[in-house]
């Protein structure tokens, strides 16, 4: 073989090995490939799997219930879990109670005294002075304060106060579905009734009351309304016993009326400032407190008085308290808060105190008070 060719072949030989490893390099690197395409396929559908297995971990769950995830770690991996836990109830926002002294825009009336309730008259019973008085004349819902009419009426019918009367399915309060301790059928004499009703506002007793009447309650509050036309209760009217009713309607220059005409009856003046009675409907015992706690506090001398609330009316408040050594007349209407009505009693007593009734004008009116016709009873 000649020296050319066999350089030739030496030169054949070694373009196919470059081949060959060429190719065997190129089938190396796709397969490399492949393997790392092969490798993240797997991975994904591995956390796709996953995904599943975690879903249909998670329970169905019923409308009140709700799904919490918890998320840990045991020995490196994570591991989820689902827990049920009962869904709180949805509470709807509660709307702000508007009474009728809101809606008549009393409210907005300032006072110097800065009184939490919308109306308010202050009088000096022995002569008959207005000292202090805020939309007075303005006539609203009067709640359980209607008692003190209802009192009047029994009293001065002359009733038998010793009878029995029986609570039924009558007296269940329809209008506000208040609640009482006095069940259906529980008897107690007129005169249990009437002091339960005055001291702590137990509706089903003068409910019971207004029924026991001659010619029943419609006869009953024809009576209330014709004894408020004789005091001169000009802007009064009642249509019920209780004042459950938003319907039962005064002024503050009429309560003042009332409560003089009330205070005239000493069983209303007992009853309405005890502090605590116990009767027993059906033999067993139940204790009533009265509802205004000042007839408990020994710096008042209070003669008499009597609290009401409905909605409509707010906290209302009348009195008859021995101030400065005058007796004087209170009421208060739409006050805003529960112990509002007794802070604005107290305010106005500090007032008195510290002027003296003899000094005292109405600080709304000009330049001085005035005086209230008043028709006693």
């Amino acid at each position: 073989m000649s020296k050319s060719a066999l350089v030739l072949l030496l030169m054949f030989s070694m373009f196919v090995s470059q081949g060959t490893s060429a190719n065997a390099a190129g089938q190396s690197g796709a397969s490399a490939s492949a393997k790392k395409h092969a490798v993240k396929k797997s991975s994904a559908s591995k956390s796709k799997a996953s995904r599943k297995r975690s879903a249909a971990a998670a329970p169905s769950l019923a409308k009140e219930e709700k799904l919490v995830r918890h998320v840990r770690v045991v020995k490196g991996k994570k591991r989820v879990t689902y827990q049920r836990v009962a869904a709180g109830p949805v509470i709807p926002p509660v709307p702000p109670v508007v009474s009728a002294g809101d809606l008549a825009g009393l409210n907005l009336t300032r006072d110097p005294l800065d009184l939490k309730s919308s109306v308010a008259l202050v009088m000096d019973q022995s002569n008959s002075k207005v000292l202090f008085e805020k939309n007075a004349n303005v006539a609203l819902p009067i709640a359980s304060i209607t008692k003190l009419m209802t009192s009047m009426v029994v009293v001065e019918s002359h009733q038998n106060m010793d009878e029995m009367i029986e609570v039924t399915n009558d007296d269940i309060d329809k209008e506000k579905n208040s609640s009482s301790r006095l069940r259906v059928g529980s008897q107690l004499s007129r005169a249990n009734m009437l002091h339960i009703a005055l001291m702590s506002s137990e509706n089903r007793a003068a409910s019971a009351l207004g029924r026991n009447y001659p010619g029943g309650l419609p006869a009953f509050v024809a009576a209330m309304n014709a004894k408020a036309k004789s005091l001169g209760m000009n802007d009064t009217r009642y249509v019920d016993s209780t004042g459950l009713s938003s319907h039962n309607v005064a002024s503050a220059q009429d309560l003042a009326k009332l409560v003089i005409a009330a205070h005239q009856h000493a069983i209303i003046s007992q009853y309405s400032t005890d502090t605590k009675y116990v009767v027993e409907p059906g033999g067993r015992s139940l204790q009533y407190s009265n509802s205004n706690h000042l007839v408990a506090n020994p710096s008042w001398d209070i003669g008499l008085q009597k609290t009401g609330y409905i909605n409509e009316a707010g906290r209302c408040l009348v009195m008859l308290a021995n101030i400065e050594g005058r007796p004087i007349v209170m009421a208060f209407l739409d006050s805003k808060g529960k112990q509002s009505r007794l802070a604005d009693a107290g305010r106005i007593r500090k007032w008195i105190e510290a002027l003296k009734p003899e000094n005292l004008t109405n600080p709304l009116a000009a330049p001085a008070s005035r005086s209230v016709p008043m028709v006693h009873s």
